[in-house]
């Protein structure tokens, strides 16, 4: 699908929209009583399993091979301490 199909939002907005609502819905369960750690587990794990439906295993563990570098120059890394 691509942005031109109707209806469909660009990915820049996307990708703003769902953000959003998965801060909202982060926020919600801490509020609730979730540990943001576990919060962050079962995101990362909605993620990965969501990704391997739509990609295959091999793709999404190749993928998350790039993460500890990635994760090492700071592209993760909101804010300093």
């Amino acid at each position: 699908m691509s942005d031109s199909d109707a209806g469909v939002l660009p990915d820049d907005e996307q990708k703003r929209i769902a953000l959003k609502l998965i801060l909202e819905a982060w926020d919600d369960a801490v509020d609730n009583g979730c540990a943001p750690e576990m919060v962050a587990s079962s995101a990362i794990f909605a993620a990965l399993t969501d990704m391997i439906e739509n990609y295959g295993e091999q793709s999404v563990a190749d993928m998350v091979a790039e993460w500890p570098d990635r994760i090492r120059e700071g592209e993760f890394t909101l804010s300093t301490k």
